[in-house]
C-alpha cells in the first residue's frame, strides 16, 4: 500500500504469546510432555478426564512462570486460583480449559525492543497466565475425517499478553524475537514455533492518527514463524485500511493467516469473555507464592538477554547489529565472554563466532555445545589473525577446518598449522617495497589515472601485490606502504 495512504491511519497491535513450558510431565497431571512422541501415548485417567481423577499443579510450571515475571520485572501475584474456561474444544477431553481468569501469576512488565538502532521502546504486559494446552487435531491423513491426538492436551502453557502498544509487523517481529530470547535464557521453553511449543496471536485494529480511540479488534492466528507473525500483521493492516476507505466495515472476527498467499481469511465471529463462561475450578485449592519463594527462584536467575546486549555493545564495543544476533543464543553468549576474559580482540571474537562458527554450526546441523575446538585454540586461532601472521581467509579456509577435524590434536596449536601449511605472511617491509614497486611499474596509466582521483584503483593494486606474493603478503601493511608510495 502506498504509504501516503496509511498516514491518516495508525495501526494498533497486541500479541498473545502462547509459551508451553518445558517441564518432564503436565500441568494436572503426571504425564509425560516429550514432544514426538507416537499419538496418543502420554496419557493418563487424568489427561483424559475420566470421572473421579483430581488434577493436582505442577510446582515447576510456576517457577517457571516467576521466572518470567521476574525478567520482565512483573508484580507475582502471592494468592492465585485457577478457573473453568467453557469453551468448546474438540481436542481436550474435559470439554473445558483449566486457566487463570482473575488472579494471573503475573501482571505488568515490559518487554524491550529496539525499534531504530539503538532506540529503546518498553511495551508494556497486561498480564501472564497459567493454563493447560489442548491436543491437536489431525486433518488429511484420512480423506473427510479429523483425527485426535491428546499427547499435548494438558501441558503448560504460560499465556503472555501485550498491551495494543505495538505499531508495526516488525515492532511485533522484535517483540517476539525478545520473548523467544528470554524464554530461552531461562531454559523454561525451546522456542521452537514449528513445533507450536512458543505461538503468536495478533489483535490488530486501525485509529485515525492521533486518537485515543481504537477501531474493530481482528485477531490473526496460525502464524508458524516470526516472520509470519510480521507478514500477517502488515497484510492485515493493509486490509483494514482499505475496507475503510472503501466505507465498509471492519467485522470483529477470528481470522486464519495462509502463508502461501500471504493472506488472512475469516475463521469465526470473535468470541467475548462472557462467551467463556469462567467459574471458579473446585477441584484445585490456591496455590500461595511466598517471598521466600519467589527469592528462591531469583537466586537461579542468569545474566539476561537486554543485559548483555547492554554489556556487548557498551563495554565491548560490538555494533548493534553483532549484539543482537550474539544475545539470541545463550551458549554463543557464554562463550563470547569467556573468549573476552584472555583477549581483548572482541569485535574480531564476534566476528568468528557469526561467521566461520555459525557458518560451521549450520552445514553440520550442530549445536555449539558440539563445536570440537577448544577455547585455548580458539583464542590462538583469533591472536594469529590480528597479530598479521596469517590472513583471516587462510585461516579461516586452511587453519579452522583443521582444528575441527575428529582426528585433529588438541595439542597442535593454529601457529604449527600456520607454519606447516606456509601460510605465514612475508611482514619484511623491503619485501613488500619491492612488490609494490615491481606493480606500479607495471601500471603507470593505472597510477596517473589514482593520482587524478580514481581511488577505486587502489584495490587492483592490492590484488596484483597479493597475486604475485602468493597471498604471502601482510595485506594491512601491504595497503598501509602502497598509499605511502602512491601518495609520495
Amino acid at each position: 500500500m502506498n504509504s501516503t495512504l496509511r498516514e491518516p491511519y495508525q495501526a494498533v497491535i497486541g500479541l498473545e504469546i502462547h509459551i508451553q513450558l518445558l517441564t518432564y510431565s503436565k500441568m494436572f497431571s503426571s504425564d509425560a510432555t516429550a514432544y514426538g512422541a507416537l499419538p496418543n501415548t502420554n496419557l493418563s485417567p487424568v489427561s483424559l478426564a475420566y470421572p473421579g481423577t483430581l488434577p493436582k499443579v505442577n510446582k515447576k510450571a510456576f517457577d517457571y512462570a516467576i521466572k518470567l515475571g521476574l525478567a520482565c520485572e512483573s508484580d507475582i501475584t502471592e494468592l492465585n486460583y485457577f478457573a473453568r474456561k467453557s469453551y468448546f474444544y474438540p481436542d481436550l477431553p474435559k470439554g473445558f480449559q483449566i486457566t487463570q481468569d482473575t488472579t494471573p501469576i503475573c501482571r505488568g512488565g515490559f518487554i524491550t525492543i529496539y525499534a531504530t538502532e539503538g532506540k529503546e521502546k518498553r511495551i508494556p504486559l497486561i498480564r501472564m497466565h497459567l493454563e493447560e494446552d489442548t491436543g491437536k487435531s489431525v486433518h488429511g491423513i484420512v480423506e473427510d475425517t479429523t483425527l485426535l491426538d491428546y499427547n499435548r492436551a494438558g501441558i503448560p502453557l504460560l499465556e503472555l499478553v501485550t498491551a495494543p502498544a505495538l505499531t508495526t509487523g516488525k515492532e511485533a517481529y522484535q517483540c517476539l524475537a525478545e520473548v523467544r530470547k528470554l524464554v530461552r535464557y531461562l531454559d523454561i521453553c525451546d522456542g521452537n514455533m514449528e513445533e507450536a511449543s512458543l505461538r503468536c496471536d495478533a489483535n490488530i485494529s486501525i485509529a485515525s492518527e492521533g486518537t485515543t480511540i481504537f477501531g474493530t479488534r481482528v485477531e490473526v492466528k496460525n502464524m508458524n514463524s516470526m516472520r509470519n507473525v510480521q507478514l500477517a500483521i502488515e497484510h492485515e493492516i493493509e486490509r483494514q485500511i482499505a475496507l475503510i476507505q472503501a466505507g465498509k466495515p471492519i467485522i470483529a472476527e477470528t481470522r486464519s493467516f495462509q502463508a502461501a498467499s500471504g493472506e488472512t481469511v475469516s475463521l469465526r465471529a470473535k468470541e467475548t469473555a462472557s462467551e467463556y463462561r469462567y467459574l471458579p475450578e473446585p477441584d484445585i485449592p490456591p496455590v500461595w507464592v511466598s517471598k521466600e519463594w519467589i527469592e528462591s527462584i531469583k537466586e537461579t536467575m542468569p545474566l539476561l538477554p537486554s543485559a548483555c546486549f547492554k554489556k556487548f555493545t557498551e563495554v565491548y564495543g560490538l555494533s548493534h547489529y553483532a549484539a543482537d544476533v550474539l544475545t539470541e543464543n545463550k551458549a554463543f553468549v557464554l562463550l563470547f565472554e569467556e573468549l573476552c576474559q584472555h583477549t581483548n580482540y572482541y569485535t574480531a571474537a564476534a566476528n568468528w563466532l557469526l561467521g566461520p562458527v555459525k557458518g560451521y554450526l549450520n552445514e553440520m546441523s550442530l549445536s555449539l555445545t558440539e563445536l570440537p575446538l577448544t577455547v585455548e585454540n580458539f583464542i590462538a586461532l583469533i591472536a594469529l589473525v590480528e597479530s598479521g601472521a596469517v590472513g583471516f581467509s587462510a585461516a579461516a579456509h586452511q587453519i579452522f577446518p583443521l582444528l575441527l577435524q575428529p582426528n585433529a590434536s588438541p595439542n597442535v596449536s593454529p601457529m604449527e598449522l600456520a607454519v606447516k601449511l606456509n601460510l605465514i605472511q612475508d611482514s619484511d617491509e623491503e619485501n613488500l617495497q619491492l612488490l609494490i614497486e615491481e606493480v606500479l611499474t607495471a601500471y603507470p596509466d593505472k597510477v596517473a589515472a589514482y593520482k587524478n582521483g580514481k581511488q577505486g584503483i587502489l584495490a587492483m593494486f592490492m590484488g596484483e601485490i597479493m597475486k604475485n606474493s602468493k597471498g604471502k603478503a601482510h595485506a594491512q601493511l601491504v595497503s598501509k606502504l602502497l598509499q605511502e608510495a602512491l601518495n609520495s
